[in-house]
């Protein structure tokens, strides 16, 4: 493991004292392929005796979303979810005071919001440090992150926190890079762009294939895709997921710097002590999550506006319904009638691979 560590070191050594220009791509590019590779294998290393690595928390995932607060010790995690949710979990002024993972419901619009008090990562956690492995691994499974940052310390901690995440695999607010990757048997490496590159060309392709002893695909570009999309893509372990800030402790800081903040992308100022801005918190959630709910309609009867079904607004085909109620659902499926101001009649017929009109 320390040796491991000590060449990730020496990696990330070398890419700091190397400038970053055309001439140096090539080599930038392969310590960025050795240090994915090092980090997959310290993150993941080889299991013996049926055990394994870098597993999360035993949280059974329940509701419709899951939703993971992230941040160092004693920025207000566990006070945020106790508001929230009702959930107890224990506040004090001492760090790591949360030493596991405290699950808690939030009921919103109709859905049921799962959210887990993480206990408090440290710089480091991405290469196993405290208990890091097992809070980002959560991480992982959660369909949005918040990340929860106290206001009166410094905005670098974002980055820090950002850091950590990022070596465990998970890319905030960022889409799957827009390339594709085929691997083959013969015809060596092909690399073809449908825009300009300003960041790969096929010896840095090349280079980061060689690596991971690829010797033989076809390499498609639809956007100006870096080193380190490449290699996100041939590592196949990425999760995307949307990311909330929340400033904590507003109450804390002058307005002026609070006029300053609130500019910044995908931030929510709140005060989780004085329950300042939660009612704009949990909007700015169910916006993330994306979440569509659908009511369902008894023959001959009205909609049942009470308890409606939860699906993501990327996957709410009629199948996707089905299987939200019940499996065997689809067995005895014909087709089904729905409404919505975007359906082309009132009722529109539809079958079960068609998308829901909202």
């Amino acid at each position: 493991m320390a040796t491991v560590m000590q060449k990730i070191k020496d990696i990330e050594d070398e890419m700091a004292k190397t400038q970053k220009n055309k001439a140096t791509a090539h080599h930038l590019g392969l310590l960025k392929a050795k240090l994915a590779k090092l980090r997959r294998e310290l993150l993941a290393p080889p299991s013996k005796g049926g055990g394994g690595a870098g597993e999360g928390f035993d949280v059974t995932k329940s509701g419709d979303a899951r939703v993971g607060l992230v941040g160092f010790p004693s920025v207000g995690k566990s006070t945020l979810l106790n508001k929230l949710t009702g959930t107890f979990s224990e506040v004090a002024s001492y760090e790591f005071t949360t030493l596991t993972c405290i699950p808690g419901v939030i009921t919103y619009r109709g859905a049921k919001i799962q959210l887990l008090d993480l206990p408090g990562i440290i710089e480091g956690a991405k290469d196993g440090k405290g208990r890091g492995r097992q809070v980002i691994s959560t991480a992982r499974t959660c369909n949005c992150i918040l990340i929860v940052l106290d206001a009166i310390k410094p905005i670098t901690h974002k980055r820090l926190i950002e850091k950590e995440l990022e070596g465990f695999g998970i890319r905030l607010n960022k889409e799957p890079p827009n390339l594709t990757f085929r691997k083959k048997d013969k015809g060596g490496i092909n690399f073809t762009s449908t825009v300009a590159n300003t960041h790969l060309d096929l010896e840095t392709v090349k280079a980061i294939c060689s690596e991971y002893r690829i010797h033989n695909a076809d390499l498609t570009l639809r956007f100006d895709a870096t080193a380190d999309d490449l290699i996100d893509v041939i590592e196949g372990s990425r999760v995307y997921m949307p990311c909330i800030y929340v400033l904590n402790k507003i109450d804390q800081i002058t307005l002026e710097e609070l006029e300053i903040l609130d500019k910044l992308p995908h931030y929510c100022p709140i005060s989780a002590h004085l329950e300042w801005n939660l009612d704009g918190l949990l909007e700015k959630i169910w916006e993330y999550l994306n979440l569509t709910r659908i009511y369902t309609k008894p023959k001959g009867m009205n909609p049942d506006y009470e308890d409606p079904v939860i699906l993501s607004s990327k996957h709410r085909t009629v199948e996707d319904f089905c299987e939200r109620i019940h499996k065997d659902m689809l067995k005895q499926f014909k087709y089904a009638l729905v409404w919505g101001s975007s359906a082309k009649h009132k009722p529109q017929r539809v079958g079960k691979v068609d998308f829901i009109p909202l």
